[in-house]
């Protein structure tokens, strides 16, 4: 019986701790160039684990919209920043500084923003995610 026990335990401290090892690395991002475009919001995602922003901005070669997809932090972390989901809907205008993806993909890490009422976002108000890992 404590066999079954044993092994039971394991498998729900498995199970609970599996997601703080699938969280990503941040190397695919562009750290060395922040990046800032201004565009209309098409979604705001306010969801864990992360927040995603896509906007529309305008393709300086073409002229056309194309959509630009950013990773936020968590709804959690987004509040110490002075964020809440509704900070932004559909059809808000924002300028958006990020770091972009190093293959060249329209997306990025957010770092911050400049909403439509002015106020600006900054993951550096974030607190302890900017410690080094």
């Amino acid at each position: 019986m404590n066999v079954k026990a044993i092994g039971l335990a394991a498998i729900a401290v498995a199970a609970f701790t599996a997601s703080a090892f699938a969280h990503h690395s941040f190397t695919m991002f562009d750290e060395a160039k922040p990046t800032t475009l201004s565009g209309t919001v098409k979604e705001f995602e306010w969801t864990n684990p992360h927040a995603w922003l896509r906007i529309m901005v305008k393709d300086e070669k073409t002229g056309k919209p194309v959509l630009w997809a950013y990773e936020l932090s968590s709804p959690a972390r987004l509040i110490t920043m002075g964020m809440s989901a509704n900070s932004v809907k559909v059809g808000d205008v924002v300028s958006v500084t990020f770091h972009p993806m190093r293959d060249g993909t329209r997306a990025g890490r957010f770092l911050g923003a400049k909403l439509p009422n002015g106020k600006v976002i900054s993951r550096a108000d974030a607190g302890d995610e900017n410690e080094e890992r």
